[in-house]
């Protein structure tokens, strides 16, 4: 039996070990709290988590595109969202399928696009398109990527905006050939980090 209290149920909703019964009972809530902790629950089914992704409140869509349990098809339907934020969680969730990432990198909102350049999973092509987009932040998201390539890591390391080029030389991927190009950078601040990054590496 659920408790009746709205404390006691919104702590019930967020803990991954409660059995799934009893998650999808109080996906039927009212209370927008309780069904966001229930959205982001990983724990969830995916069939409560589809139930939720067509809520009217913004949290509890955001909760399901976090959710790692969140069905492909459900991601997808996400990534159309009128709401640019729970868009933007979708862009980042290391489950979303390629082809929804594509369509995500193609996004008005920008940090949408930064959400795809900096998921761990965009593969190598939306990579190198992203490199080209016309926003720093964007690229300032795939200089941080731990998985950009090297190659689009050497474009990055010579973008007009400083911020872009710092991240590059914060990299841990960073080749050392790029990294003493960014060593005499114009900016001091790149040209600090690139040197201490230098001066790890040369430690090992």
């Amino acid at each position: 039996m659920i408790s009746k209290d709205w404390v006691v149920m919104q702590e019930v909703a967020g803990n991954p070990n409660i059995p799934k019964k009893i998650l999808e009972e109080l996906a039927k809530y009212g209370d927008s709290s309780i069904k966001e902790g229930v959205a982001k629950n990983p724990n969830t089914p995916a069939e409560t988590l589809k139930q939720l992704a067509k809520d009217e409140n913004r949290d509890v869509r955001i909760g399901v595109a976090k959710n790692p349990n969140t069905p492909a098809e459900t991601l997808e339907e996400l990534a159309g969202d009128k709401d640019w934020v729970v868009r933007w969680k979708v862009a980042q969730n290391p489950y979303t399928p390629l082809e929804t990432l594509k369509k995500l990198a193609e996004d008005e909102e920008r940090m949408v696009r930064a959400g795809v350049a900096k998921n761990p999973n965009t593969p190598e092509e939306i990579l190198e398109k992203l490199a080209g987009d016309k926003d720093w932040v964007v690229r300032t998201k795939l200089a941080e990527n731990p998985n950009t390539p090297e190659k689009i890591l050497e474009k990055l390391a010579g973008d007009e905006n400083w911020i872009v080029r710092w991240k590059v030389a914060q990299n841990p991927y960073t080749p050392l050939e790029t990294l003493k190009k960014l060593a005499e950078d114009k900016d001091w601040v790149v040209r600090d980090a690139a040197r201490e990054r230098i001066k790890g590496l040369l430690r090992r």
